[in-house]
């Protein structure tokens, strides 16, 4: 059995964040290309943004902290601390309206 601390990883994510010119950081909690499930720790300065990009699998953002937006034209969703944002299968962008960290969960 395995045990994390989210809010020590997310502590640890953003302040890497605010230290690095993509003002993001991102490290990989469980999972990887061996598992079906993937848990991501995504942190985001305020005004950094994941591109849009494809996500053909199941996916979920859990938002740790913070405020993000979730953009899925013509959608978009906004999340804040605590929320689960379930990312639809189409193309997407995610950026930070705020200092914020999201636990991406995808289950290929």
């Amino acid at each position: 059995m395995e045990k994390f601390s989210l809010e020590a990883i997310a502590r640890e994510q953003l302040e890497r964040a605010r230290s690095v010119s993509a003002r993001r950081s991102a490290t990989t909690v469980y999972g990887g290309h061996e598992h079906r499930l993937r848990q991501t720790v995504i942190a985001l300065v305020e005004g950094a943004s994941l591109g849009e990009h494809e996500n053909s699998d199941e996916a979920t953002l859990q938002v740790l902290r913070g405020r993000v937006r979730l953009h899925a034209a013509p959608t978009v969703w906004e999340g804040r601390t605590g929320d689960l944002i379930v990312v639809p299968p189409v193309r997407h962008s995610l950026e930070a309206v705020e200092d914020s960290v999201v636990l991406l969960t995808v289950a290929k």
